[in-house]
């Protein structure tokens, strides 16, 4: 089983894609980057492709929310920095896309990070953030994007990995959220509470749960 950790409390069957939705500003990229950080602490891999910041940026974060404690390898899939013009190298920890658009290439690096972690460091269970699908929606169709994440969530499942992937809920008509919400298994909830804070809930896997205060 794959524990969320803090709020949610929630544990999800190995091969679980899961949702993370909601309006702009209320934390979903940290929710999410918490989910991997929670089972890095516990030695699992962590993947993350990212189609909105860096990949520095990103690697900085997750550092950020560990600390100095111990953790598992990370591979981030940077689909931004080659298209906004900068040559960056491969490193051991962060590979480059040429853009949104490059879904073969997202799918290779995937594997790639998957295999080097099994091979080098022996590591089987492995969390895998997709930051976000608007963006790829913003780069290609609907249908091109229902394509690649049905290859992609299949890849989890296969790989007895969990999956986050993240979506901005204001983004898209009702039409697309519900052609998407078809690929993943349940969904984490967020949103603003009155005082201006976020909230949680967890539906679709595990014990559903009433709405949670977001830290």
């Amino acid at each position: 089983m794959y524990g969320l950790g803090e709020p949610a409390g929630v544990e999800v069957e190995p091969g679980t894609n899961l949702l993370v939705t909601g309006p702009p500003m209320t934390g979903k990229r940290e929710l999410a980057l918490e989910i991997l950080a929670h089972g890095s602490r516990r030695g699992e891999g962590s993947i993350v492709v990212t189609t909105k910041d860096g990949g520095a940026d990103v690697r900085d974060s997750l550092r950020e929310l560990l600390g100095r404690e111990e953790s598992g390898p990370l591979g981030i899939v940077d689909c931004v920095s080659k298209q906004q013009g900068t040559a960056p190298v491969d490193t051991d920890e962060i590979t480059y896309a040429s853009s949104p658009k490059d879904m073969t290439g997202i799918g290779i690096q995937l594997s790639e990070f998957l295999e080097a972690f099994y091979k080098d460091a022996g590591v089987e269970r492995n969390r895998i953030l997709l930051h976000s699908l608007s963006t790829l929606l913003m780069y290609s169709n609907l249908q091109t994007v229902f394509r690649f994440l049905h290859v992609f969530t299949g890849r989890v499942q296969s790989a007895d990995a969990l999956g986050v992937f993240v979506v901005d809920s204001t983004a898209h008509d009702q039409q697309t959220t519900s052609t998407l919400k078809q690929l993943f298994d349940g969904q984490m909830e967020v949103r603003t509470t009155d005082d201006g804070g976020s909230e949680l809930r967890v539906t679709g896997v595990g014990e559903t749960t009433d709405w949670l205060p977001v830290p």
